[in-house]
């Protein structure tokens, strides 16, 4: 039955119109809410600590009195050693207001860091030297806690074993969560430390403030790994040895992280949409709190100012109390520039490979034999020298790109037991081999583009037994092919190959981010290269070794790449002079790291290779070299750098007063810093030389004249060993003459600090080009060396 509005009593019509009229009031209400909460994001605010009203008891009530202002938000986190303050979600407009209120420094949005995704320890010389073992004493190495900011750890493994460990340190003030959700058991979050692994926590309100609610059936929420990249990380930098570690058979020995008897923290705060800087800054608050001695974070992000980067300000808070920090350079090389985690207090790691191979063959059905890698244990049905079919995919598939083995575009009954030819593009080999998989094929033969593709392969756990080879091969491979009706091939996958008969090495990755730096020109960045390529470690245990969704397979182990490998190398190694300098400044291990590694290859006297462009690798993919710690455990001397020299550095690098207060937590006097009218970087003792001539300011010391260009640099080196006299060598560089006064320095005691000058002049003027040099002290033990890295714009 119809009811007519004109059949209604006047109150009746009355009472209808305030219901609809509050409906509506209610629909747009939520309707504007609902758009407020999508167009907050979060922020991190720095509170200026001094100027806390006195009507307010605690800092706490300050912070939610200074954002209910303004918001309705909830703090997220409050912070009180990376900076004084709390992280919060706001609306532009909300962010703006809070800016303005009085005792707000900054108001900083959040960013999102991406990852940067065993006989590496033979490879550096560890454990197998009297050189270094006489140094290392395992008790005190046993009190060095390394803090691993990552995707979290998977205790079960047996990298965490902690027999033979003594008690945890006294110290030692962290905890292990557990997980706040009781009644999720899906990922086994009954999660239990030991005196290997000494602290476990999770960070992540301001990941779920972003991306929304965890997803406990994809990852946990809990300290617990799902991923597998920070139990990798973690292991690699202090694991246990475990003897017998291999991935499905394939690269089995010993597996143990840089410093075997320190400790583990781990920290979770990456998870599937990234790590998220208000956590980053909680978890290095939290481990500052829980004393750690050295931070390891393979993440990152696009290199910007100092005080717009929250790890930066997070690692300068860390730096100030002495904690040690590792970070990798990122996986976006070979384009220059690229590197990132760029600021001077931070060790910026960029990767190297090892000396190892994993070497195989295919042979085809006329005798003709081509050398490749794979990294497939053999597999029974390709014992016996069994020969199977082989043919190109473009011609067993559906699809115009048949050639890249795209999933779903195989012709099953065409590729049902065959060795299939796959070429590099559109798809990662592992996305490959589960389509050949997928589809019955027996084996696949992979092409790289380039004929390097030796030094530039990557193992992974592919689905079907893989070599790779170069394209250099496919030519006589094709005509082979076209010239018999029913062509044949045979693998024959060796295994592992280690040591002086591997190809060079170390080289320097494609993947590896290059410099020069972006932000400061001044500084050398990566600092120095690590093994980062085909490093097996420990995995987690719901994480198949691909990654991929699809991939149920579960390994005690996995052997991945990137530079994300190579800084817990260099972590672990800084936690093993640690243990034999206690009383070493971050910068003293830094500078003892990086003058003592090397520049050549080890096996036959050649310099570092770049695979990119495969020639020798200069110090914008390496800086100073390749670690070695055998060497950085007695340096000789050391470039030193106080908190003090950090903050000269943000004076002389133009950073207003506020911007340096947003990286150092303090109020800062820049005039009482300077040293005097001509302040410039070139007096900034850091361990290595960029000189770049295009820059040219009003506070360099620099004289221009017709011909040429001076800028002169001074260095302090303070001596860590026995008294000696240290002569200077310089190497010749085309363009630039360069001198150093004085050529020789005599150290009498320990500790001593004595400084000199280096003059570079530059004859000519060079358009957009590079030059590099060499730089090093030497008293017949110890060489202190010290690359010089020369720019024109």
């Amino acid at each position: 039955m119809k009811i007519l509005v004109s059949q209604l009593s006047k109150p009746v019509v009355l009472l209808l119109l305030l219901l609809l009229l509050l409906v509506n009031n209610t629909i747009s209400s939520s309707s504007s809410n609902d758009m407020m909460m999508m167009n907050k994001q979060t922020y991190i605010v720095h509170m200026d600590k001094t100027n806390k009203p006195a009507v307010f008891n605690e800092h706490i009530n300050w912070f939610q009195s200074s954002l209910k202002s303004v918001s309705n938000s909830n703090i997220l986190y409050t912070y009180s050693h990376v900076v004084h303050g709390f992280s919060t979600r706001l609306t532009q407009n909300q962010a703006e207001l809070l800016r303005k209120q009085t005792g707000v420094r900054y108001v900083l949005p959040e960013v999102t860091y991406k990852l940067h995704t065993t006989r590496t320890p033979n490879f550096l010389g560890l454990y197998n030297t009297t050189a270094f073992t006489s140094h290392i004493n395992n008790k005190l190495a046993s009190d060095v806690v390394i803090g691993v900011l990552d995707t979290g750890v998977w205790p079960e493994s047996q990298s965490y074993n902690d027999k033979g460990l003594p008690p945890i340190p006294a110290a030692w003030k962290g905890s292990c969560h557990d997980d706040d959700d009781d009644l999720n058991l899906f990922f086994n979050n009954n999660f239990g430390c030991n005196r290997k692994l000494i602290g476990a926590r999770f960070f992540s309100k301001g990941y779920e403030a972003s991306a929304g609610p965890i997803n406990q059936t994809l990852e946990s929420k809990s300290p617990r790994d799902n991923e597998g990249h920070g139990t990798h990380t973690s292991a690699t930098a202090a694991g246990s040895a475990v003897l017998g570690a291999n991935l499905k058979g394939f690269a089995s020995g010993t597996a143990r992280g840089m410093a075997p008897t320190a400790r583990i923290a781990s920290y979770k705060v990456c998870w599937i949409s990234g790590c998220f800087g208000s956590d980053v800054i909680a978890a290095v608050d939290k481990a500052i709190e829980d004393g750690v001695h050295i931070l390891s974070m393979s993440f990152g992000r696009t290199p910007t100012d100092y005080y717009d980067d929250a790890s930066a300000i997070a690692t300068f808070a860390a730096m100030q109390r002495g904690i040690f920090v590792s970070a990798s350079a990122g996986n976006k090389g070979p384009e220059t520039k690229s590197v990132s985690n760029i600021a001077p207090w931070i060790m910026t790691v960029g990767a190297g490979t090892i000396d190892r191979d994993f070497t195989a063959y295919i042979r085809l059905g006329n005798g003709r034999q081509f050398k490749g890698l794979s990294s497939f244990a053999q597999p029974k049905h390709l014992n016996n020298n069994k020969w199977f079919p082989i043919v190109e995919a473009k011609r067993v598939s559906r699809s115009v790109y048949g050639g890249y083995c795209l999933a779903g575009t195989l012709t099953p009954h065409e590729v049902a037991g065959k060795i299939v030819i796959c070429y590099e593009g559109r798809t990662a080999r592992t996305q490959k081999s589960l389509a050949l998989k997928d589809a019955g094929g027996a084996a696949m033969v992979y092409i790289y583009k380039k004929s390097n593709y030796f030094d530039k392969i990557v193992a992974d756990a592919d689905f079907v037994p893989t070599i790779s080879i170069g394209v250099e091969n496919i030519n006589e491979i094709k005509r082979y092919l076209n010239s018999v009706v029913n062509p044949t091939a045979t693998m024959m996958i060796k295994g592992t190959e280690i040591g002086f008969g591997v190809k060079p090495s170390p080289i320097v990755p494609d993947f590896s981010s290059r410099g020069p730096n972006p932000i400061t020109p001044e500084i050398v960045k990566p600092d120095v290269i690590a093994p980062g390529v085909n490093i097996l470690a420990a995995w987690s245990g719901t994480s198949g070794p691909t990654e991929l969704s699809s991939d149920k397979r579960v390994v005690d182990f996995n052997i991945i790449s990137g530079t994300s490998m190579a800084c817990p190398h260099v972590s672990g190694i800084a936690a093993l002079i640690k243990s034999v300098h206690p009383d070493w400044s971050p910068a003293a291990i830094k500078s003892a790291l990086m003058t003592t590694s090397y520049r050549t290859d080890r096996k036959n006297g050649r310099p570092i290779q770049d695979i990119t462009t495969e020639n020798d690798a200069t110090p914008f993919d390496y800086g100073s070299g390749h670690v070695d710690p055998v060497a950085a455990v007695d340096p000789g001397l050391v470039y030193d750098l106080t908190p003090e020299d950090y903050v000269w550095f943000l004076c002389v690098s133009d950073y207003t007063q506020r911007q340096i207060k947003l990286v150092t937590n303090r109020d800062i006097n820049c005039e009482d810093y300077l040293r005097g009218t001509n302040d410039h970087l070139g007096q900034f003792n850091y361990p290595s030389f960029a000189v770049p001539f295009d820059i040219i300011n009003a506070n360099t010391n620099i004289i221009n004249g017709s011909t040429s260009t001076i800028i002169t640099h001074t260095r302090s080196l303070t001596n860590v060993g026995t008294p000696a006299t240290y002569k200077v060598k310089v190497s010749k560089v085309e363009s630039v003459k360069i001198v150093v006064n004085p050529s020789s320095l005599t150290f009498t005691h320990k500790k001593q600090k004595l400084a000199y000058t280096v003059t570079f002049t530059s004859t000519v003027v060079r358009k957009r080009t590079s030059q590099f040099g060499h730089l090093e002290w030497s008293d017949g033990k110890h060489i202190v060396g010290s690359p010089i890295a020369f720019t024109w714009s």
